[in-house]
């Protein structure tokens, strides 16, 4: 690569570091790329902190030792992250979004790419700091909040299914009753999806009795695994939902009165006491 000037070089850096989240990349992986000294990559990394962290955007942590370097964390800060969940409280709450039985539509929101990938950093960044080795889902609606967490973590996704397929090979399946629906629900994961003893996070769309996380807990115990912590979109008003792990939400859903027209949505509880 020839040599580029400073501002050049940033750029370069900054983009790097952010395509890929939690990746360790040493010093001299930089000083090849652009033929300069440690030191100047070392100050353009600290310009490079110091921007992300002014925006909210995240910060670049250094690892010290042999095999240490720099990545960057999505870390979110609050007001960046309180902005975000009171905008898709206005949003959700229109009344054009109420379904018969009281359910909400919100496909649209937790199909958008720029959203989807605004709260997958919301979620990498609160659980960043837990053991993750596998962020896990259930099908359908919770893949693309879960991808997107995976991706900001460097973490595989796994995908529990409703199905067994004929492609799976050995699988694991356990009936559990879905919070939601009321229901008694399928959940498939194959055999090999899995290392023993990692740990896991679970990424959902939404929750109401905490069926399905429950679910997700008694699969993880099939595999000799732990869950690290959930993280979902929208939950339930439900103080005592009584889950063995740490359940952080972004918006906090306390009702639906169809007749009215009216929705009762905030970002959560937890989040509006932070920094208080």
């Amino acid at each position: 690569m020839d040599r580029l000037h400073r501002n050049e070089r940033i750029s370069v850096l900054q983009r790097i570091l952010c395509e890929s989240p939690g990746r360790i990349f040493t010093l001299g992986y930089f000083t090849e790329m652009f033929n300069c000294a440690k030191s100047s990559v070392s100050e353009d990394i600290d310009i490079i902190r110091s921007s992300l962290e002014k925006t909210g955007a995240g910060t670049i942590e250094t690892i010290p030792g042999a095999s240490g370097g720099v990545r960057y964390v999505p870390r979110m800060s609050r007001d960046v992250v309180l902005k975000l969940a009171e905008r898709l409280s206005a949003e959700l709450s229109g009344k054009e979004r109420i379904l018969p039985g009281g359910y909400l539509y919100m496909l649209d929101a937790i199909y958008d790419p720029g959203t989807v990938s605004e709260v997958g950093r919301v979620f990498a960044g609160y659980f960043h700091d837990r053991p993750v080795d596998y962020v896990i889902t259930v099908e359908t609606k919770g893949i693309p909040l879960a991808f997107m967490t995976a991706a900001y973590l460097s973490k595989p996704l796994v995908i529990a299914r409703r199905n067994i397929e004929a492609t799976d090979g050995a699988s694991v399946n356990i009936n559990y009753v879905s919070g939601s629906s009321e229901r008694i629900q399928t959940m498939v994961l194959p055999m090999r999806s899995l290392k023993r003893g990692s740990w896991l996070l679970f990424i959902d769309d939404f929750m109401k009795g905490g069926g399905t996380a429950k679910g997700i807990l008694e699969l993880a115990r099939e595999f000799d695994c732990r869950v690290a912590g959930a993280g979902v979109l929208i939950e339930t008003y439900m103080p005592d939902r009584d889950l063995p792990v740490d359940c952080f939400s972004l918006l906090t859903l306390y009702g639906v009165d169809g007749a009215a027209g009216m929705t009762d949505i905030k970002p959560s509880p937890r989040l509006l006491a932070e920094g208080r």
